[in-house]
């Protein structure tokens, strides 16, 4: 679907008119005169497509073809002004988001924060959470769809915060991603193309997703500064990257608040005397993680003492030392859907879970938040 076809009515009325091509781009759209004469081009074109669609009353982006048939002939035309319903949901997402950021971009007041030398790093990773997931309590024996899984990643969030609230918190380390999406395209799968069970429409989870991401951080930013981590991954490899950019675009005013959003497999952040890196786990063998890190971040191995690699994608906790750095898997707050159900993988606790991190002494505590 062309991003030019809601000019199409005006362009049929200039055209029955005389103008030229070149006079229309003008009229109509002066800043982009070259890509929008290629559709004034396909439109004039197809003016027998468009007046026999008016003759019959149909919309030319809703049909698919046209076929004559009479006692001489029997011709079938394909419209190629025909709009795919995948398509046509993907434009109406794109402008939605646009405008979503033209009406509300927010300026941010920069908040200055009062140093603390008995102060932590809050490690916060809601992981897994699969928004377009569907449950049932009937097959599974627990629900789960879009609004338990906002319910539960918000919870959480407070919950945890309620729990360190004793504590100086200087800096919030936030990891996103991680299969924050159930789905990557329309057609219900993964990105490698395994359905799912889906609750609701690809677009509209992407944008439940936007929501919770922007109502999680700021429910964080006026605690402590925040740094946005984006671990990709397997179920949503692009849709995931595309809504981390998203992000960073709305709170690109926004002086508390760093991202790092590269499509980059591991990521790595130094906390003082903290190493701290992340993936989705659904790549690299947890075995290759220590030697991975060494070499990926070397300059921040070299000035970190206690280094630590959080991992996702299992939904259930591991935790083992190697030489030098420590690898975690976290809980997920999603519950097993029907195929996980069928073969077994149920019943590890829910959770969001978050870490407490001291500057000289590493990892202090495990903040965990069950459902």
């Amino acid at each position: 679907m062309s991003i030019f076809s809601k000019y199409n009515d005006e362009i049929l009325e200039l055209l029955g008119k005389g103008l030229s091509n070149r006079e229309i781009a003008r009229q109509i759209l002066p800043e982009q005169i070259s890509g929008i004469r290629k559709h004034i081009a396909k439109i004039k074109n197809n003016t027998g497509v468009l007046n026999a669609c008016n003759s019959l009353q149909v919309d030319p982006k809703t049909t698919p073809m046209l076929w004559l048939k009479n006692k001489q002939a029997s011709v079938r035309v394909a419209n190629p002004l025909f709009e795919k319903p995948e398509e046509k949901q993907f434009q109406d997402l794109t402008t939605t988001l646009i405008k979503d950021l033209q009406e509300y971009a927010p300026n941010f007041v920069k908040l200055e924060r009062i140093e603390n030398k008995d102060s932590y790093l809050l490690v916060l990773d809601p992981a897994d959470i699969h928004i377009g997931k569907l449950s049932k309590h009937f097959e599974t024996g627990e629900d789960y769809n879009n609004q338990i899984a906002v319910h539960r990643v918000l919870a959480g969030v407070k919950g945890i915060l309620q729990k360190v609230s004793s504590f100086n918190i200087d800096k919030i380390l936030f990891i996103g991603g991680n299969d924050i999406l159930h789905i990557d395209n329309p057609k219900r799968t993964t990105t490698s193309g395994t359905p799912q069970d889906t609750d609701g429409m690809w677009f509209e989870n992407f944008i439940i997703a936007k929501n919770l991401y922007i109502d999680v951080l700021e429910i964080l930013l006026p605690i402590a500064d925040v740094h946005f981590c984006f671990n990709p991954s397997n179920h949503d490899y692009t849709n995931g990257f595309f809504l981390a950019q998203v992000i960073e675009t709305y709170f690109k005013n926004c002086q508390n608040i760093t991202f790092d959003t590269s499509i980059a497999h591991r990521k790595g952040f130094r906390y003082y005397n903290n190493l701290i890196g992340t993936t989705h786990g659904d790549g690299a063998k947890q075995e290759l993680l220590p030697l991975l890190m060494a070499q990926e971040f070397p300059i921040e191995w070299s000035l970190t003492k206690h280094r630590y690699v959080y991992t996702h994608h299992v939904h259930h906790k591991t935790s083992k030392d190697y030489v030098g750095i420590t690898v975690e898997s976290l809980r997920s707050p999603s519950s097993a859907d029907s195929w996980h159900s069928r073969n077994g993988y149920q019943h590890a606790p829910k959770a969001v879970e978050g870490f407490l991190h001291c500057k000289n002494n590493g990892q202090i505590a495990r903040i965990t938040h069950i459902f």
